[in-house]
Protein backbone atom coordinates (compact mmCIF):
# COMPACT_ATOMS: atom_id res chain seq x y z
CA UNK A 1 0.00 0.00 0.00
CA UNK A 2 2.73 2.28 -0.75
CA UNK A 3 0.24 4.83 -2.53
CA UNK A 4 -1.19 5.50 1.16
CA UNK A 5 -0.60 8.91 2.28
CA UNK A 6 -3.36 8.73 5.02
CA UNK A 7 -3.56 6.26 7.67
CA UNK A 8 -7.34 6.90 9.57
CA UNK A 9 -7.88 5.51 13.07
CA UNK A 10 -10.96 4.84 15.14
CA UNK A 11 -9.96 5.13 18.78
CA UNK A 12 -12.22 2.55 20.89
CA UNK A 13 -11.71 -1.28 20.76
CA UNK A 14 -8.53 -0.30 18.10
CA UNK A 15 -6.32 2.46 20.31
CA UNK A 16 -8.38 1.75 23.69
CA UNK A 17 -10.49 -1.21 24.23
CA UNK A 18 -13.07 -0.58 25.91
CA UNK A 19 -15.74 -2.40 28.22
CA UNK A 20 -19.44 -1.54 29.52
CA UNK A 21 -19.46 -4.46 31.41
CA UNK A 22 -17.37 -2.09 33.74
CA UNK A 23 -20.40 0.43 34.03
CA UNK A 24 -22.68 -2.56 35.34
CA UNK A 25 -20.36 -3.36 37.67
CA UNK A 26 -19.24 -0.44 39.21
CA UNK A 27 -23.55 0.79 39.18
CA UNK A 28 -24.15 -2.70 40.81
CA UNK A 29 -22.09 -1.62 43.99
CA UNK A 30 -24.39 1.19 44.23
CA UNK A 31 -27.54 -0.21 44.35
CA UNK A 32 -28.50 -4.24 43.61
CA UNK A 33 -29.30 -4.58 39.68
CA UNK A 34 -28.73 -0.58 39.11
CA UNK A 35 -26.39 -1.51 36.21
CA UNK A 36 -28.67 -4.04 35.12
CA UNK A 37 -31.44 -1.33 34.77
CA UNK A 38 -29.30 1.43 33.38
CA UNK A 39 -27.78 -0.66 30.90
CA UNK A 40 -31.16 -2.14 29.55
CA UNK A 41 -32.32 1.05 29.28
CA UNK A 42 -29.15 2.20 27.60
CA UNK A 43 -29.26 -0.42 24.72
CA UNK A 44 -33.45 0.13 24.52
CA UNK A 45 -33.05 3.79 24.15
CA UNK A 46 -29.71 3.62 21.67
CA UNK A 47 -30.41 6.42 19.54
CA UNK A 48 -30.34 8.40 22.59
CA UNK A 49 -26.86 7.42 22.80
CA UNK A 50 -26.43 7.95 18.85
CA UNK A 51 -28.06 11.40 19.20
CA UNK A 52 -25.31 12.46 21.93
CA UNK A 53 -22.79 11.37 19.71
CA UNK A 54 -23.53 13.39 17.00
CA UNK A 55 -24.01 16.51 18.96
CA UNK A 56 -27.77 16.60 18.27
CA UNK A 57 -28.29 16.29 22.29
CA UNK A 58 -26.32 18.30 25.04
CA UNK A 59 -24.97 16.74 28.01
CA UNK A 60 -27.89 18.46 29.97
CA UNK A 61 -30.40 16.56 27.48
CA UNK A 62 -28.13 13.22 27.39
CA UNK A 63 -28.52 13.26 31.64
CA UNK A 64 -32.47 13.91 31.64
CA UNK A 65 -32.57 10.59 30.42
CA UNK A 66 -29.42 8.78 32.19
CA UNK A 67 -31.21 9.96 35.72
CA UNK A 68 -34.54 7.97 35.49
CA UNK A 69 -31.89 5.10 33.83
CA UNK A 70 -29.96 5.45 37.07
CA UNK A 71 -32.95 6.40 39.32
CA UNK A 72 -31.72 9.50 40.52
CA UNK A 73 -28.74 8.03 42.85
CA UNK A 74 -25.46 9.84 40.96
CA UNK A 75 -24.39 13.21 40.64
CA UNK A 76 -23.30 14.14 36.45
CA UNK A 77 -19.91 13.67 37.83
CA UNK A 78 -20.31 10.56 39.86
CA UNK A 79 -21.97 8.82 36.68
CA UNK A 80 -19.58 10.85 34.18
CA UNK A 81 -16.55 9.33 36.31
CA UNK A 82 -18.16 6.06 36.06
CA UNK A 83 -19.42 6.07 32.38
CA UNK A 84 -15.97 6.93 31.39
CA UNK A 85 -13.52 5.12 32.68
CA UNK A 86 -13.95 1.63 30.50
CA UNK A 87 -10.59 2.34 28.45
CA UNK A 88 -7.56 0.13 28.93
CA UNK A 89 -4.66 1.04 26.05
CA UNK A 90 -3.49 -0.75 23.54
CA UNK A 91 -0.02 -0.51 24.47
CA UNK A 92 1.65 -2.48 21.18
CA UNK A 93 -0.36 -0.64 18.35
CA UNK A 94 -0.02 3.11 20.27
CA UNK A 95 3.66 2.39 20.28
CA UNK A 96 3.85 2.27 16.12
CA UNK A 97 2.14 5.42 16.24
CA UNK A 98 5.34 7.37 16.09
CA UNK A 99 6.54 5.63 13.27
CA UNK A 100 3.19 5.69 11.44
CA UNK A 101 3.13 9.43 12.28
CA UNK A 102 6.60 9.90 10.36
CA UNK A 103 5.58 8.69 7.34
CA UNK A 104 1.50 9.42 6.58
CA UNK A 105 -0.25 12.01 7.58
CA UNK A 106 -2.77 10.23 11.00
CA UNK A 107 -6.15 10.88 11.29
CA UNK A 108 -8.41 9.94 14.08
CA UNK A 109 -11.79 9.15 13.64
CA UNK A 110 -14.49 8.62 16.27
CA UNK A 111 -17.81 8.14 17.45
CA UNK A 112 -17.50 9.21 20.73
CA UNK A 113 -19.44 11.91 23.23
CA UNK A 114 -18.00 14.91 24.92
CA UNK A 115 -18.22 13.02 28.10
CA UNK A 116 -16.10 9.88 27.26
CA UNK A 117 -13.61 12.51 26.00
CA UNK A 118 -13.55 15.06 28.85
CA UNK A 119 -13.48 12.57 31.49
CA UNK A 120 -11.89 9.55 29.75
CA UNK A 121 -9.71 9.22 26.68
CA UNK A 122 -9.05 13.16 26.47
CA UNK A 123 -5.94 12.66 29.01
CA UNK A 124 -4.11 10.32 26.66
CA UNK A 125 -0.43 11.40 25.43
CA UNK A 126 -0.60 9.60 22.27
CA UNK A 127 -3.41 11.33 21.00
CA UNK A 128 -0.45 14.20 20.50
CA UNK A 129 0.70 11.86 17.42
CA UNK A 130 -2.60 12.41 15.25
CA UNK A 131 -2.94 15.70 12.54
CA UNK A 132 -6.49 15.90 13.14
CA UNK A 133 -9.06 14.51 15.68
CA UNK A 134 -12.56 14.20 13.48
CA UNK A 135 -15.57 13.50 16.33
CA UNK A 136 -18.76 12.56 15.73
CA UNK A 137 -20.30 14.80 18.46
CA UNK A 138 -18.54 17.75 16.86
CA UNK A 139 -18.94 17.49 13.08
CA UNK A 140 -22.37 16.12 13.55
CA UNK A 141 -22.18 12.93 11.99
CA UNK A 142 -21.36 9.55 13.00
CA UNK A 143 -20.13 6.26 11.07
CA UNK A 144 -21.09 4.96 8.97
CA UNK A 145 -22.98 8.12 7.97
CA UNK A 146 -21.10 9.26 4.62
CA UNK A 147 -20.60 12.88 6.18
CA UNK A 148 -18.13 12.04 8.84
CA UNK A 149 -15.82 10.62 6.29
CA UNK A 150 -15.99 13.14 3.91
CA UNK A 151 -14.98 15.26 6.98
CA UNK A 152 -11.46 13.70 7.10
CA UNK A 153 -11.50 14.44 3.40
CA UNK A 154 -12.03 17.78 4.31
CA UNK A 155 -8.90 18.48 6.23
CA UNK A 156 -6.79 15.71 4.21
CA UNK A 157 -7.34 17.03 0.90
CA UNK A 158 -6.48 14.01 -0.70
CA UNK A 159 -8.35 11.66 -3.05
CA UNK A 160 -10.32 8.65 -1.26
CA UNK A 161 -8.24 5.90 -2.69
CA UNK A 162 -5.04 7.92 -0.57
CA UNK A 163 -6.53 6.92 2.59
CA UNK A 164 -6.81 3.80 4.94
CA UNK A 165 -8.89 3.73 7.68
CA UNK A 166 -8.50 1.35 10.40
CA UNK A 167 -12.04 0.04 12.65
CA UNK A 168 -13.13 -2.73 13.99
CA UNK A 169 -16.60 -2.66 13.25
CA UNK A 170 -17.80 -3.69 9.45
CA UNK A 171 -20.43 -2.04 8.88
CA UNK A 172 -17.73 1.16 9.29
CA UNK A 173 -15.39 -0.37 7.26
CA UNK A 174 -17.71 -1.21 4.42
CA UNK A 175 -19.63 2.98 4.33
CA UNK A 176 -15.49 3.35 3.70
CA UNK A 177 -15.03 1.31 1.05
CA UNK A 178 -17.94 2.99 -0.80
CA UNK A 179 -16.07 5.96 -1.11
CA UNK A 180 -12.95 4.35 -2.04
CA UNK A 181 -11.22 4.01 0.98
CA UNK A 182 -8.64 0.83 1.69
CA UNK A 183 -9.44 -0.85 5.02
CA UNK A 184 -8.26 -3.09 7.85
CA UNK A 185 -11.18 -4.81 10.08
CA UNK A 186 -9.56 -5.25 13.67
CA UNK A 187 -10.91 -8.58 14.96
CA UNK A 188 -8.63 -8.84 17.45
CA UNK A 189 -6.03 -6.75 19.00
CA UNK A 190 -2.91 -8.88 17.71
CA UNK A 191 -4.16 -8.97 14.14
CA UNK A 192 -4.51 -5.20 13.38
CA UNK A 193 -0.51 -5.40 13.88
CA UNK A 194 0.39 -8.17 11.39
CA UNK A 195 -1.74 -6.50 8.77
CA UNK A 196 -0.31 -2.97 9.20
CA UNK A 197 2.94 -4.91 8.62
CA UNK A 198 2.15 -6.35 5.24
CA UNK A 199 0.44 -2.80 3.81
CA UNK A 200 3.36 -1.75 4.70
CA UNK A 201 2.69 0.97 7.26
CA UNK A 202 4.49 -0.16 9.76
CA UNK A 203 8.20 -2.01 9.11
CA UNK A 204 8.61 -5.95 9.87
Amino acid sequence: MKEIKVVVSDLGNVLIPFDYNIIIQRLNEIEENLGNFFYSNYKQNYEIHREFEKGNLTENEFWVYIKKWTKNLLSFEEFAEIYSNIFTLNEELISYLPEIKSNFKLVLLSNTNSIHQRFGWAKYDFLQYFDKLILSHEVGFAKPEVGIYQSVINFTQEPPEYHLFIDDILEYCQAAENIGWKTIQVKNQSQIISDLKLSEIIKI
